[in-house]
């Protein structure tokens, strides 16, 4: 049976080198969502120590529409590494996908917390913690053949998490309102490959909005017991649209509707 610091060891490899390796769960017997985040909480441990810094959260699967394709039934959680992250505050970018194994693309709405959640999960509250608002991409990826694995299994593989890509903030004002909460939900956005639409979302897709998927991050680091989010974390909130496989010399535009955000275009090489 292999261990918490064996699972950790065979992921990190397989991420330094690009390779897919076999999932926790075909090796470990009853390997579960605990064993899962304790594998992560090992790989954090292990990438701080060699200077990595940890520059907030994703969560995923919170678009319930996906779950059948990956055979889960619930949102996971994972770090954002400063490695990690990208900045595009023009709302153009480009990414090498060198390192990855099996990327696949999800455009995202991408909070910046002014401060930590009071834990209180009103809407309104939840948005007094936002200090702004950007389109991202994130950038997924998976060292398990053919994208199949428990939902244990991906939290132990980084979450999934391999880049994340902002464009230019919204900044909020403290007494932003209703309209923003509501526009959150309701926005739609377009997902655009080499100019052609690909798919459709909206913010509801995301557990509701965005700050609902927020507010189900901060009771679930509760009830683990893990670091609870700080003032000046970035937190990506699942992905409006489903996952595209991606190649180099493509060309992604995420086009929102119903917020003031810019266009966000990403060039993979």
């Amino acid at each position: 049976m292999p261990t918490t610091d064996d699972l950790a060891t065979l992921l990190l490899d397989a991420r330094a080198r690009a390779t897919l390796v076999a999932p926790p769960s075909a090796s470990a017997r009853d390997f579960d969502l605990p064993a899962g985040y304790a594998v992560g909480a090992r790989i954090t441990a292990r990438r701080r120590a060699q200077g990595e810094r940890t520059v907030g959260r994703k969560i995923g699967f919170t678009n319930a529409g996906i779950w059948p394709e990956y055979g889960v039934d619930a949102p996971l959680w994972a770090h954002i590494y400063d490695s990690t992250l990208r900045q595009a505050p023009a709302s153009k970018a480009t990414l090498s996908l060198a390192g990855t194994a099996a990327p696949r693309i999800e455009p995202e709405l991408v909070l910046g917390l002014g401060a930590q959640p009071d834990g209180e999960p009103s809407p309104a509250s939840l948005l007094r913690s936002v200090a702004w608002v950007a389109l991202g991409f994130e950038v997924v990826d998976c060292h398990f053949a053919d994208w199949r694995f428990t939902l244990a299994d991906a939290v132990a593989d980084f979450g999934l998490h391999a880049a994340l890509v902002i464009g230019a903030p919204l900044l909020l004002a403290p007494d932003e309102d209703t309209k923003l909460i509501d526009a959150l939900a309701h926005c739609t956005l377009a997902l655009q490959r080499d100019g052609v639409t690909m798919a459709t979302g909206v913010g509801a897709n995301a557990l509701g909005s965005p700050l609902l998927a927020l507010n189900h991050l901060v009771r679930t680091l509760q009830s683990q017991g893990a670091e609870p989010l700080a003032a000046g974390e970035i937190i990506t909130t699942g992905t409006l649209t489903p996952a595209f496989p991606i190649t180099p010399g493509q060309l992604w535009t995420a086009v929102v509707d119903g917020l003031a955000l810019a266009p966000l275009t990403l060039a993979l090489r």
